[in-house]
């Protein structure tokens, strides 16, 4: 969703911080404070999880009880133990840890991976800590971030998470070409320019390419020559360039992830060569951009024609990851319900509430004439979307959760859950969400640099990155979301909230995901207590 052509959208503040100092990258996003005591128990000589049930991400079959034996920061161990409703014979149980968790009835997954991210997200953007906690208190251990803020800044708190340092997630960095503190661009930019970036920023530690908007012959470089460096790449293909470079385009150059939709309506298009726009449409309007945009589903060939077939088999032949990002765009189906979001009072910022409501400068919040014509374009046009989600999944494509918070109400951490839900809606089985939540997104991060994966399953020798919830996910992924899931107790006749993520696991280090978003709850009210105009903003506000 973020946008670096529009001077309003946050990405294009990061573009802008090159050549600033660190004093001053720090005054746009405030790095995260180091781990304080009691943020995270761990890691320990030995720690055993006990009882729990396993969904592993490979899709498999639930299985329970079992044992989990963890070594600092590796599983070393899983072990069944049972079978439900029969008592545990403990003499065939683990050795006891330094560290024993109960987690009899509870479920256990691994870490969840959010493939599309940015830290911040609005002129005032939000503190790292808030944004990382939130991510956390929703199982999401690891994050590509595309990129996550300036490159000097996010290259600085990468290391610092994977030192487990912070409270954070650890972090794959991707940055937009010709973008970085020290790259002095051309005024003309060559395929050599392209190669040479890459060069640079390779050796500045990036993990891989986000292209956004080139012409073909600087992008077929830049491909190029980051797959020749190991480095991975995906796409947000700008509907400024698009008509000279579709998501078929890409991938037949190398592309390895193509996210949102840019690029995939294009390279269906039926009956014409660019698409239909109204006579006076103008790029820089956004209101304009996405109501035409979302009338683009009546102009492709339709679902299971040969058009349609081929691309699927291109990208399938090709080995293209899906990461559709749907959350990020959910509220141009429905804007009501996405800015009333339950969550949102509680843990959104004051500061968030003021950016995204109706405004023409500000990127994604064009909505000061959405009407019910818009609506009915983009439902239709997310079930065109959908459908060709689910049948490149069904053919054997990798789909993944990304999620492109913060935009148009996409809210960190719980977008994930909701990209979970819609990817239910898309027909996808919840096995299949959960896997394309933990193994596929995995995988997709470290093939390019040639390595085996070393998260996104339960394995002895991976690393202990898990999520234990005391619901089954698999029955409603509501369950996932920090605000839970209702539910009437018949018992006492009242609703009551159940589930949440319990515990958040990364490297080890045991995180309670409850805590974690109270220590957000806490960063909204102090805001809201040094930011004057917060009692004219929030649910249901017209300014």
């Amino acid at each position: 969703m973020c946008d670096p052509l529009r001077p309003s959208s946050m990405l294009a503040v990061i573009l802008l911080t090159a050549g600033l100092s660190w004093a001053q990258l720090d005054n746009r996003i405030n790095p995260a404070p180091n781990r304080k005591p009691g943020e995270g128990e761990g890691p320990f000589a030995r720690l055993v999880i006990r009882g729990v049930t396993v969904i592993d991400g490979t899709g498999a079959q639930p299985r329970g009880p079992m044992d989990i034996v963890v070594e600092k920061n590796r599983i070393v161990e899983v072990r069944s133990v049972g079978v439900p409703h029969v008592p545990i014979d403990e003499k065939g149980r683990p050795p006891k840890g330094t560290k024993e968790l109960d987690a009899t009835g509870m479920y256990l997954m691994p870490g969840f991976v959010d493939l599309h991210t940015h830290t911040g997200g609005a002129p005032k953007a939000p503190e790292a800590e808030y944004v990382y906690k939130l991510w956390m208190a929703h199982g999401v251990t690891t994050v590509r971030g595309v990129p996550s803020g300036p490159m000097d800044w996010t290259l600085h708190e990468r290391e610092r998470s994977a030192r487990n340092e912070i409270v954070a997630p650890r972090m794959y960095s991707y940055f937009v070409p010709f973008t970085g503190e020290g790259w002095k661009s051309p005024p003309v930019i060559t395929p050599g320019t392209a190669r040479e970036w890459v060069r640079w920023a390779k050796q500045k530690g990036i993990d891989g390419i986000k292209l956004f908007g080139d012409d073909p012959e600087i992008e077929a470089a830049v491909l190029d020559e980051g797959k020749k460096l190991g480095l991975g790449s995906t796409a947000h293909l700008s509907q400024t360039y698009v008509v000279r470079f579709n998501a078929r385009d890409a991938v037949g150059m190398g592309l390895g992830t193509v996210t949102h939709y840019y690029g995939l309506f294009e390279a269906l298009l039926r009956d014409r060569s660019l698409p239909a726009l109204p006579a006076d449409q103008n790029y820089n309007d956004d209101q304009m951009r996405w109501s035409a945009y979302g009338r683009s589903w009546e102009q492709i060939y339709p679902r299971g024609s040969k058009q349609w077939n081929e691309l699927l088999q291109f990208f399938l032949d090709h080995h293209t990851v899906l990461d559709p990002t749907m959350s990020a765009y959910v509220a141009l189906r429905d804007r009501m319900r996405a800015g009333t979001a339950e969550w949102l009072e509680k843990y959104a910022l004051p500061s968030m509430w003021a950016y995204s409501e109706p405004n023409r400068t500000n990127h994604a919040t064009w909505f000061y004439d959405w009407t019910s014509e818009d609506e009915y374009h983009w439902k239709n046009f997310f079930r065109v979307w959908m459908s060709f989600v689910k049948d490149y999944n069904d053919m054997g494509g990798r789909v993944t959760c990304g999620t492109d918070s913060f935009s148009i109400w996409s809210f960190y951490g719980f977008s994930y859950i909701e990209e979970m839900e819609l990817l239910r809606e898309a027909g996808l089985s919840p096995l299949e969400i959960i896997r394309s939540a933990t193994l596929y997104p995995a995988q997709a991060l470290v093939e390019p640099q040639g390595k085996p994966i070393e998260f996104g399953l339960i394995r002895p020798g991976l690393l202990a990155d898990m999520v234990i919830v005391d619901q089954n996910p698999l029955a409603n992924l509501k369950v996932l979301y920090g605000t839970g899931a209702m539910r009437l107790n018949d018992q006492t006749g009242k609703v009551e909230r159940i589930g949440g993520v319990k515990y958040t696991i990364k490297d080890g280090i045991i995180y309670d995901a409850k805590k974690l978003l109270a220590d957000v709850a806490a960063m909204v009210q102090k805001q809201k207590a040094t930011m004057k105009e917060s009692e004219a903003i929030g649910p249901g506000s017209i300014r």
